[in-house]
């Protein structure tokens, strides 16, 4: 569901235990997401805000996020003016999509000052605010000129207004009678989902469809076929343990068991083969849904050039295989000419100058065919086979010359889809950079603009444990692959890579000791999992570490062996997760 002022309602009123809490720091791990620390002489928390047009929220946050080397200009601006102040109380404006922090904070001159951090969660009108007690803006994440909205502006220096409301009843407000006569006058055939998001403000499409759930069986039911009275005391219950606060958060989880949806009421609509899980909060549960999606989201953003590069090359190169492979066809023809030439060459005495084709015993041939052969009539019979002698010669330096381009360019392909490989499994902006920087080492670096070379930093591969207590290490880039295997490795420990397809090296650290078979499974199901493998029963190749050589010159990441062993796992992500040490 989109986050409604149901929701935010939800969440703010956990913020509002963080009160008197002091903020100790601010980050900004993207354009449009922002971290703020409290401290209290109880404990510490976060409050998470994002203003992104896909993932709008806010919620107190257990999850941490890697920050930039170098805080952006917003980011250092809300540092000015809010580093150690207090948190007095959030709250939001009506039942819509706006919230707001207040906070003691101190002016230019260190005396006093309450600062308003305003949270606008509107979709892609998403924005964060910052204005004095006065209302005058002194940050805010995107700008609002006349240009875009002749309503309402956003600049600096200009006096905040709230968002022009919808032409909808304020939720919070409303009274049941008046629910009553909006019903009375709903149109014929209208959808009880669709009326309810349509008349009041702050109600997301999933708690509507739930309502009509719940009273007919059918989302699809329409207002002449419920009871009005009976959908007002639903409709009245839910907003009511909303301001009460008895809501209750719910994760929904489809069949294999991924995040699918949450709310503050069970979405029983979606049938039995959906499970409702109750958590602990409101902040618990936007990590449980948001965690991986805007991780990802966030990896998104920032390998997009890297993507860009990655796609136009491998387009690239496979434009020039096609050609290649062409012109190699042509190369097919070879024989066809040094024959030609070898039977000029045996009827020279029969071929007269000026002749444009003549008809010979082709001697290749065990039926002894006649072949004709086109001749130059401008130059002598020994000239022209001597032309097809050259053509023969060229062809034959093309065709080892073609084949061996062709070779390259596919080992050039399989690289790129290693470092594709590594995007998916990129955790943040080191491992974006550790990509970044093998790529221009790599040749890329006429494709890579305005790159920088960026410091050394230590690759930090996944760490793992196996049942029998042995490391398990998992590269998740070319770089930390290499690492994995030339570096740290062992001579007696063991590699595990999925077969004949792009994925992680896993290394078990075992020295001299011998796993059990059990710790072998597990590092072979691991070594599946961050792989481009999928499905059941996929083959992964085992040796010692000892048998895994880099030739020299090789592509980041590219390693062969001829000594192995395969096994055939089906990897379980969450055994994967329980093993992984954090």
């Amino acid at each position: 569901m989109a986050l409604d002022a149901g929701m935010l309602n939800c969440i703010v009123r956990e913020i509002q235990g963080l009160s008197q809490a002091r903020i100790e720091k601010i980050h900004q791990p993207s354009q449009d997401e922002f971290v703020i620390m409290l401290h209290s002489a109880r404990s510490k928390a976060r409050i998470l805000i994002n203003v992104g047009s896909n993932n709008p929220r806010i919620n107190v946050t257990q999850g941490t996020q890697e920050n930039p080397q170098k805080a952006p200009m917003l980011c250092m601006l809300l540092r000015k003016h809010l580093n150690g102040g207090k948190l007095l109380n959030a709250y939001c404006e009506g039942f819509e999509r706006v919230c707001k922090l207040e906070f003691e904070a101190y002016d230019e001159l260190g005396f006093k000052s309450s600062k308003f951090l305003i949270c606008e969660l509107m979709g892609k009108y998403s924005n964060l605010i910052l204005t004095d007690v006065q209302g005058k803006i002194l940050a805010l994440t995107r700008s609002v000129d006349f240009s875009s909205n002749a309503q309402r502006q956003l600049l600096v220096g200009m006096k905040y207004e709230l968002p022009p409301s919808q032409d909808k009843l304020d939720t919070a407000r409303v009274t049941k009678e008046q629910f009553l006569k909006v019903c009375q006058s709903a149109p014929q055939g209208m959808k009880i989902d669709r009326f309810i998001t349509t008349n009041f403000s702050g109600i997301a499409i999933s708690t509507a469809r739930q309502i009509a759930y719940k009273l007919t069986g059918n989302i699809d039911a329409t207002i002449e076929n419920v009871n009005i009275e009976a959908l007002a005391d639903q409709f009245f219950q839910i907003i009511d343990s909303i301001k009460e606060g008895k809501a209750c958060p719910y994760l929904l989880l489809n069949e294999k068991k991924e995040p699918q949806e949450y709310s503050y009421i069970p979405l029983e609509y979606f049938g039995n083969s959906f499970e409702n899980v109750k958590l602990e909060s409101f902040g618990e549960l936007i990590d449980a849904y948001f965690t991986k999606k805007g991780n990802n989201e966030r990896i998104r953003q920032k390998s997009a050039d890297i993507l860009r590069l990655l796609t136009n090359a491998e387009s690239r190169i496979l434009r020039k295989i096609a050609i290649q492979r062409e012109e190699l066809k042509e190369c097919e023809r070879l024989e066809e000419y040094r024959i030609m030439a070898d039977l000029i060459t045996a009827n020279l005495h029969a071929i007269k100058t000026g002749m444009q084709l003549v008809e010979v015993v082709n001697y290749y041939d065990e039926n002894m065919s006649m072949i004709k052969i086109p001749l130059d009539n401008k130059i002598s019979p020994s000239q022209n086979a001597q032309k097809y002698y050259k053509k023969y010669s060229k062809l034959k330096k093309a065709k080892i010359e073609l084949v061996k381009q062709i070779e390259l360019a596919e080992s050039e392909l399989e690289y790129i889809a290693t470092v594709f490989d590594s995007l998916t499994k990129a955790e943040g902006e080191v491992d974006l950079g550790q990509i970044r920087d093998e790529l221009y080492h790599s040749g890329y670096a006429s494709r890579m603009k305005n790159y920088n070379i960026q410091k050394n930093q230590a690759p930090r591969p996944l760490k793992f444990k196996t049942s029998g207590g042995y490391t398990l290490l998992c590269g998740k880039n070319n770089v930390q692959n290499d690492y994995i295997t030339t570096k740290i490795a062992e001579k007696t420990d063991w590699w595990f890579h999925v077969k004949n397809l792009p994925g992680s090296h896993v290394l078990m650290q075992c020295g001299k000791e011998e796993p059990s078979e059990r710790d072998f499974t597990e590092a072979a199901e691991l070594a599946a999992y961050y792989s481009k493998a999928e499905g059941n029963n996929i083959a992964v190749d085992y040796t010692n570490a000892k048998h895994v050589k880099k030739p020299t010159g090789a592509k980041p990441g590219y390693v062969i062996y001829h000594v192995n062993w395969t096994a055939y796992v089906t990897p379980d992500e969450k055994k994967i997760k329980e093993m992984q040490i954090k």
